[in-house]
């Protein structure tokens, strides 16, 4: 069967200009995997609640960090793309769920070269509905439209996987051997109601302080317990103190509870508490984007500086680090035949 690849990231906003940011959020929010609530409702919060204010000001902070290339989310995917591109002998394309490259326009000119399997590889290390469940419920409806033959495989979730947590520690590990007086691990937060929403068993996440740490089939689907997980690999790889790290949640969007603690309040606490160099890494992002550059990077910064730190360090994404290329590769390799040499980013094909 003739086979491809297929990269799917969040997406970006066109530019950085208020129109353009204005129907990426459109388009975003309303995913109803995203806000949640009913049509009307969303409809209603969506255009008269947010779009009026909320476009100027997410374009402001596009701005402080938009490349003469364009945003960094689409840059840097790209760049993956092309890095995957050249280890491997099968197609590599690349979408977004929202705006541009498009899933429409990536699946078209897969079907124009008459794919009949596809490995789509959410670039999405956990389970989120509103990141990997909607990126992959859209890929699959596109594909029933524009190539209905094509059989779609799913790489899962590879929140603890050995070559996510091995690229993870590579891409941090210059800065973990400096100086530093903790190790933050901000994840992009969600609403707590999506981690119900998800939970098959109907009765297991949040009902419990420990919930994470009791086994569970809903744990296939927590966004929560695979963040912690990550965290505990990503120690134990590292050998990071137990007395020198901490976890948060970021980028929370209205009023309703989303998952705690919360970064920005966190940062603000320990510069208040007499940390004075702080690490912050975002393991739930694979590439740099408005969250890690603008959101840690800069106002971040900026609010635990101000509260008494002396120092907060963003660790960059992995991006294109070559033991992430390396670990995708063998994504590809295990659905395409391909063969990896040891030591190796390139396949040899057999």
């Amino acid at each position: 069967m003739k086979k491809a690849i297929l990269l799917v990231n969040l997406g970006s906003p066109d530019s950085p200009s208020v129109p353009d940011v204005r129907r990426y959020l459109r388009e975003f929010l309303m995913d109803g995997r995203v806000l949640d609530v009913a049509w009307p409702l969303r409809f209603c919060i969506v255009n008269f609640g947010i779009l009026p204010s909320r476009p100027k000001q997410s374009a402001e902070a596009y701005h402080t960090i938009w490349t003469p290339e364009g945003s960094p989310l689409v840059v840097t995917s790209r760049a993956l793309q092309r890095a995957l591109q050249e280890r491997v002998s099968i197609p590599v394309e690349l979408a977004m769920r929202y705006q541009n490259p498009s899933i429409p326009d990536a699946v078209q000119r897969l079907a124009d070269q008459h794919i009949e399997e596809l490995l789509m590889i959410p670039l999405f290390p956990h389970f989120a509905m509103s990141s990997f469940e909607t990126a992959v419920v859209r890929v699959k409806e596109v594909a029933a439209k524009l190539a209905p033959g094509m059989r779609i495989q799913v790489q899962p979730p590879y929140y603890d996987h050995p070559d996510y947590i091995a690229a993870l520690v590579a891409s941090a590990s210059e800065y973990l051997q400096k100086p530093y007086d903790l190790l933050l691990f901000s994840f992009h937060g969600i609403p707590e109601r999506h981690l119900k929403k998800s939970d098959p068993t109907g009765c297991h996440c949040l009902t419990v302080p420990n919930c994470c740490e009791v086994a569970s089939p809903a744990h296939a689907q927590c966004y929560r317990a695979q963040c912690f997980k990550t965290v505990a690999a990503f120690v134990k790889a590292a050998q990071v103190p137990a007395n020198k790290y901490a976890v948060s949640f970021q980028s929370r969007l209205g009023r309703d509870p989303w998952l705690r603690p919360y970064t920005d309040f966190e940062l603000e606490r320990f510069g208040a508490e007499g940390i004075k160099h702080i690490l912050v890494i975002c393991p739930a992002f694979v590439s740099d984007c408005l969250e890690t550059i603008e959101e840690i990077g800069l106002r971040g910064k900026e609010s635990f500086e101000a509260a008494g730190g002396e120092e907060l360090t963003r660790i960059p994404c992995m991006n294109e680090h070559p033991k992430w290329i390396e670990a995708l590769t063998k994504m590809v390799a295990s659905f395409s035949g391909e063969s990896v040499r040891p030591g190796s980013v390139g396949p040899v094909v057999r």
